[in-house]
């Protein structure tokens, strides 16, 4: 079994609380945790299975003064691997309270600048049983990867991955 790289960012909060959650259904031994802020394109290439966890973060993701995040940073390096043979899961963090127009923006924001690279983008989620208004992270009826809410569904978050790590696991061929 090839490792799994999961390149996670930012750091300290839930995304990352959400990638060791991952881990620990995979096992510590079958996945490799990277920040996304720490990582470069050879650390992509040395994977075949690649999970990415990103954050929408709300207002300042559509104010002007937006700086940049450790995403914008690190899909810059995207164009320098080849996707041939990957499969890439996407997991994403949002608000469905705060912002239930805009909840896991960032799911298909990473979505649409993968798959314009070829990568094999698995891992998609219904949107059954989750409360929003609108989201670039839904497509065709199915979010593009997994929606998290750890600032109001928490509770739910650990049935959540373990789904989607049994959907996961047959997807990434184990």
């Amino acid at each position: 079994m090839s490792q799994i790289g999961i390149f996670y960012g930012p750091e300290l909060g839930s995304v990352e609380k959400v990638a060791r959650i991952i881990e620990g259904k995979f096992g510590a031994d079958k996945v490799e945790l990277i920040a996304a802020k720490n990582s470069n394109e050879e650390d992509l290439t040395r994977f075949n299975k690649i999970i990415f966890g990103v954050s929408t973060i709300g207002k300042t993701n559509w104010n002007s003064e937006h700086k940049d995040t450790d995403w914008d940073v690190f899909v810059t390096k995207f164009n320098k691997v080849d996707w041939t043979g990957k499969k890439v899961a996407i997991y994403g963090l949002g608000d469905h309270i705060q912002y239930p127009q805009h909840f896991v923006d960032a799911i298909g924001w990473l979505y649409e600048r993968l798959t314009a690279l070829n990568a094999e983008v698995v891992g998609f989620c219904s949107t059954e049983g989750y409360t929003y208004e609108e989201s670039e992270g839904v497509k065709d009826g199915q979010f593009l990867g997994l929606p998290v809410d750890e600032d109001n569904e928490a509770e739910k978050t650990d049935l959540r991955v373990s789904s989607w790590i049994d959907r996961l696991i047959n997807e990434f061929g184990y």
